[in-house]
């Protein structure tokens, strides 16, 4: 058995259970330690070059990443001010890891169990210890992100018993309707303001990142979107539609929401003083 292969194909690290489990033998799994294609961690985990560090800073810690490493890990949308810093969940009881990087520690009981051969808490988890660790609007951010990503429905989210008061506020706001993390920061600033405010409305043929009252239209410009010429002309042959239509468009850049948000509040301002938002 590729020893090596197979652990690379599982994510670079594996438990020496799950190895065998596939096949290999004691004596492949102590041939593959010794002549370095994989290197043991701690007990009962394998790694080769390939596996993640935080996965491998778990594991020597007898751990699971857990909040926002985890939401990294998934490939959750993150908010650019996001902590760097290592997340871990340790069981109760464990010791305390000796840290050669910033990390940040969660003791609490899970919400749910995972596998033995898991080095990731689960989604559920990440999301209660998100809203607890982060900033309302980070943590917002992640858990649109999750909810999306995931196709987690909305009622599924409402039947978790969180034990949490943030997490219960959270999972109320959440609606998993923003297609990136710039649109639920916008929506999210926005909502103080008490306007009407839709999101993914279908309007001359596309949805529309967001609709404020009657006519007044946003379009987000992210990375991950919009990012191509073709992308652009598509996006301003939309705007003419929606013009021509007696729709008021503006449209806003990341840099501009993440950096400049003043002048996108001073626009928005200009905007509803001339009641652009409302139908004549």
């Amino acid at each position: 058995m590729d020893i090596r292969g197979w652990i690379d194909a599982h994510g670079g690290i594996a438990h020496r259970q799950q190895v065998l489990d596939a096949g290999a033998s004691l004596p492949q799994l102590r041939r593959a330690i010794t002549d370095g294609r994989v290197r043991r961690v701690r007990r009962y985990w394998l790694a080769t070059p390939m596996a993640p560090p935080d996965l491998v800073a778990a594991a020597s810690a007898t751990a699971r990443i857990a909040c926002v490493t985890a939401a990294r890990h998934r490939g959750w949308w993150m908010p650019p001010d996001a902590p760097a810093d290592l997340h871990l969940h340790l069981d109760a009881g464990a010791r305390v890891p000796r840290a050669t990087q910033p990390i940040t520690l969660h003791w609490r009981r899970p919400i749910v169990p995972v596998s033995t051969f898991s080095l990731v808490e689960s989604v559920v988890d990440t999301l209660r210890h998100v809203a607890d660790c982060l900033p309302r609007e980070q943590a917002l951010v992640l858990w649109e992100s999750a909810v999306r990503t995931h196709r987690i429905p909305r009622d599924e989210l409402g039947r978790v018993r969180w034990r949490s008061t943030a997490a219960d506020e959270l999972c109320a706001m959440a609606s998993g309707l923003s297609d990136s993390g710039i649109e639920t920061i916008f929506v999210h600033r926005l909502r103080p303001w008490g306007l009407e405010i839709r999101q993914q409305v279908r309007l001359a043929g596309h949805d529309v990142d967001a609709l404020i009252a009657e006519r007044l239209v946003v379009q987000l410009d992210g990375f991950a979107f919009h990012s191509s010429s073709a992308d652009r002309t598509r996006d301003l042959a939309h705007d003419r539609a929606l013009m021509a239509l007696g729709y008021r468009v503006l449209r806003f850049s990341y840099a501009e929401i993440v950096y400049d948000w003043p002048a996108v509040e001073a626009s928005i301002t200009r905007a509803l003083a001339q009641r652009f938002h409302l139908a004549h």
